[in-house]
């Protein structure tokens, strides 16, 4: 059974050609990629306010939002996720240190 970004991330990819007005990312799509990439900025900096505030009711509500808005975008620019969930799993393991370097030599 898929976990729930998983399940989000096929929601948010359906609502990409839906014309729904009901549909907040249908919403999103409609404006363009840019928009979304500033939706999604716009949600990361309220959560680093909330953890810097260490309010961590607000920022679990704000992480929230994150993960749905990078989703977003991510289906804006026709990133699949589950190519990012592969990327992490060829990273999994690995020292970031490692994973870092080893990008940078190629």
């Amino acid at each position: 059974m898929p976990n729930i970004l998983t399940r989000l991330a096929q929601t948010i990819e359906s609502r990409k050609d839906e014309g729904d007005k009901k549909s907040y990312a249908a919403k999103l799509f409609k404006r363009g990629p840019e928009k979304c990439a500033e939706k999604f900025g716009e949600e990361a900096v309220e959560a680093i306010i909330a953890a810097a505030k260490g309010d961590k009711k607000n920022l679990t509500e704000e992480a929230a939002d994150v993960i749905f808005h990078l989703l977003v975008m991510l289906s804006s620019c026709d990133v699949k996720f589950k190519a990012v969930l592969q990327e992490l799993e060829r990273r999994e393991g690995k020292s970031g240190l490692v994973e870092k370097s080893e990008r940078k030599n190629k």
